[in-house]
């Protein structure tokens, strides 16, 4: 828990970076924080059969990885003495804490933690599976934000996870309270420079407010809330808050609460502080040393001690075993575990390469020349192609000597800081392919808006050529036709019917024909005998011009008769034509002729 209200005190020095601001980094994670705030998700029974939360540490461990940032793992050791009244309240002595009644208040001792709790096993897996990963894992002496702290105040790292506020009361500089990952993946950031900037509080200060607000340690004064306990202890100072509450105790708190309300305490009110769930004297000094005592003196491993080194050291990442866990944990078959963890490993090894480089250049510069530098072999082979993913350029690489990966996507800022020749190598490849490969087909209306002005006037001059083409032909076939119509003019011509033989005959007065023999209104039976059965009547040509001098009305009207009797024979010749419809050919001329009649019929009668 740490510090009570103490994270909302720190809201002003609140700070989100993405997740990027971890690379490179070493980082110290308090265990048992994580375990906590992963198995708070989901507390079903399926969940924890399931082992939701040991997959999200196995998430989180990996996108660390792939940032080449290094995790140091600390566990909690045994419960101070201090803390074991507060334990025991706090879990209701069961479990791990006997219910020991008899020990006096102070006179505690620390406790060994329960290894067969059910939070202990899920503690073991965590270091199993982070093992497997190449990431140690470091046993606090007590606890574990006590020992993040003092590694990262030895600067043997650079930030710390934790979500108990108390870690900056054991002296921690960088401390990063939650850890959000996938689309939008941040970090919650407080910095201790920050806290004494901006709301005038140092550790000195922090340890007093843990004394008046209450912690693991001690319950505090009742009836203070954070904003008055953060305005009395900087009105004491930062570097004699300490000392003064060492040597008076918490009475000053009475005596400025009472200066302000400028009256005395009633007689019979309860003491202002309340230390290990017991209740003292205000002057019961010896209490309150102890708990700045546990702040400023915690029992953790020496910066300088082995246990140290050896959780810092680096350790080699164990493939198979970790299929092996995975599939033991998860039921992941190898294939699985290897698509999750190799590009990680391949991501953190290129950014490795690329602090190589940028250290190699530096150096190179004051580089004596009989001393050449022996670079290291990129561990990208080439560059496939590019990709985007989540609105981040990148590029999808393959790998030198990396076993079981093949290709994998990583930022492109990464490939450029790594390995710009590579980009170089890219960029030539997508040129050529560029100039080899032929011009696609490109849509009607893009066709339309990029055409030049050269492509229009050749479709132009296309399209009147296909006209020209088509008139010459319809010309030619009008041509063709006309001529055919003229020949057969000219042979009708020749040939004059018997009636204009008749008309022009000097003796068709006498003519045994008389005109009273067909009458003058109407036209007898014998009226179609001027035509032979075989004679062909040239209906394309004009109608010969009549003398209107010499030709008569009854004559014109026996010319009228002699044209419908002309036409129902063509149309028995027709109509007879209609039955044979097995020559699809023969119908269409039918058809044809048809037309080509009805329209000549309109043209003589107009």
């Amino acid at each position: 828990m740490g510090v009570k209200y103490l994270w909302d005190v720190l809201e002003p020095c609140k700070k989100t970076y993405p997740l990027d601001h971890l690379q490179n980094k070493k980082v110290c994670v308090d265990l048992s924080c994580w375990m906590v705030e992963l198995h708070k998700v989901n507390k079903s029974y399926c969940a924890t059969k399931e082992k939701v939360y040991l997959r999200g540490f196995f998430h989180r461990l990996r996108a660390l990885i792939a940032l080449n940032c290094s995790i140091i793992l600390v566990s909690d050791g045994s419960i101070p003495g201090i803390k074991v009244p507060t334990y025991r309240r706090r879990l209701k002595a069961r479990f791990e804490v006997p219910d020991d009644g008899g020990v006096e208040p102070g006179k505690e001792t620390s406790l060994k933690r329960n290894k067969g709790s059910e939070f202990s096993c899920m503690i073991k897996e965590a270091k199993v599976i982070a093992s497997t990963l190449g990431i140690l894992c470091l046993d606090g002496v007590e606890e574990a934000e006590a020992q993040c702290a003092l590694l990262n105040s030895e600067s043997l790292c650079d930030a710390c996870f934790s979500s108990d506020s108390d870690i900056f009361l054991f002296g921690a500089k960088t401390v990063y309270r939650e850890i959000c990952l996938g689309e939008g993946g941040h970090v919650v950031c407080y910095e201790m420079e920050d806290i004494k900037k901006k709301l005038g509080l140092g550790r000195n200060s922090l340890i007093a407010l843990a004394l008046l607000l209450g912690s693991d340690y001690s319950q505090g004064v009742r009836g203070i809330r954070q904003e008055k306990a953060c305005e009395i202890v900087r009105s004491v100072g930062e570097n004699i808050i300490l000392e003064k509450v060492s040597s008076e105790g918490l009475s000053f708190v009475k005596n400025m609460r009472n200066s302000k309300k400028q009256a005395s305490p009633k007689k019979g009110t309860l003491p202002l502080v309340s230390i290990n769930g017991i209740n003292h004297d205000p002057e019961g000094l010896q209490q309150i040393k102890e708990v700045i005592d546990a702040f400023m003196n915690p029992k953790c491993h020496k910066a300088d001690s082995n246990t140290v080194s050896r959780a810092l050291a680096d350790f080699t990442f164990q493939r198979t075993k970790l299929q092996e866990i995975c599939h033991q944990f998860f039921e992941w078959p190898p294939e699985k575990t290897d698509e999750y963890i190799l590009p990680k490993i391949a991501e953190r090894k290129l950014r490795r390469f690329a602090i190589l480089q940028s250290r190699s250049t530096e150096v190179a510069v004051n580089r004596p020349l009989h001393k050449p530098q022996v670079p290291e072999k990129c561990p990208v082979s080439e560059i496939i192609k590019t990709r985007k993913v989540q609105g981040r350029e990148c590029f999808e690489v393959s790998w030198n000597d990396l076993e079981g990966l093949e290709t994998s996507i990583v930022p492109a800022d990464l490939v450029e800081r790594a390995c710009p020749e590579k980009i170089t190598e890219f960029k030539g490849k997508m040129e050529a392919k560029k100039k080899k490969k032929p011009k696609q087909k490109q849509p009607k209306s893009k066709e339309r808006e990029t055409s030049s002005p050269t492509k229009a006037s050749s479709l132009i001059e296309l399209s009147l050529k296909l006209q020209q083409i088509d008139l010459n032909s319809t010309s030619v076939l009008a041509t063709s036709t006309i001529e055919e119509a003229e020949q057969e003019k000219e042979q009708k011509k020749s040939k004059k019917p018997d009636y204009l033989r008749l008309l022009d005959s000097p003796a068709k007065e006498n003519s045994s024909i008389g005109w009273s023999a067909i009458g003058r209104y109407g036209v007898g039976p014998s009226s179609c005998s001027f035509y032979s059965e075989t004679e062909v009547i040239d209906l394309i040509s004009p109608c010969p011009q009549a003398r209107s001098q010499n030709v008569s009305r009854s004559y014109q009207e026996l010319k009228s008769q002699e044209q419908k009797c002309h036409d129902r024979k063509l149309e028995n010749v027709i109509e007879l034509s209609d039955s044979d419809t097995d020559n699809d050919e023969h119908c269409r001329k039918a058809r044809e002729l048809r037309m080509f009649l009805e329209n000549i019929r309109k043209d003589v009668i107009l």
